[in-house]
């Protein structure tokens, strides 16, 4: 079943069991989508409903560390409930070694050897792990991986 019909059943049930919070969650996640879908003309395939799912969560990962710096705890603990409602949506994340083994292919595939070269490895690495890994982790990793060579 596409992503977007999960969300649509998944927000049906969250109705009719009258869990409010997560039926907000998937109801902002769901306008997300239809915006992008109205303002480009498109309809999306899951991997275009992945990277959406994906930006939402980094803005409440980011949402959260301003929360914590606020002594927000109540706020903190709302924006993991919904990190956590959302990351089901999105495939299995990758760990660091999977990660690892993808930047080394990368980087062995077009000859990267120094940091001059985390472009272009960004670029390649980038639609492999979409959804399954943070950004941040991964061109850290990547930038890592390259001041070694």
């Amino acid at each position: 079943m596409p992503i977007k019909e999960r969300l649509q059943e998944d927000w049906k049930q969250a109705l009719k069991a009258r869990d409010k919070f997560k039926a907000d969650t998937i109801s902002t996640a769901r306008s997300a989508i239809l915006l992008v879908e109205k303002t480009e003309g498109i309809k999306l395939e899951d991997e275009q409903v992945i990277e959406i799912l994906a930006k939402e969560i980094k803005q409440r990962k980011e949402a959260m560390l301003d929360f914590e710096k606020g002594n927000r705890q109540d706020l903190v603990d709302e924006s993991k409930a919904e990190i956590e409602i959302l990351m089901s949506y999105l495939p299995q994340q990758l760990n660091e070694e999977e990660i690892l083994n993808i930047i080394k292919e990368v980087a062995s595939e077009i000859g990267a050897d120094s940091i001059k070269d985390m472009g272009k490895v960004m670029s390649l690495v980038r639609p492999k792990v979409i959804g399954r890994a943070d950004g941040k982790l991964v061109s850290s990793m990547v930038k890592e991986y390259l001041s070694k060579k």
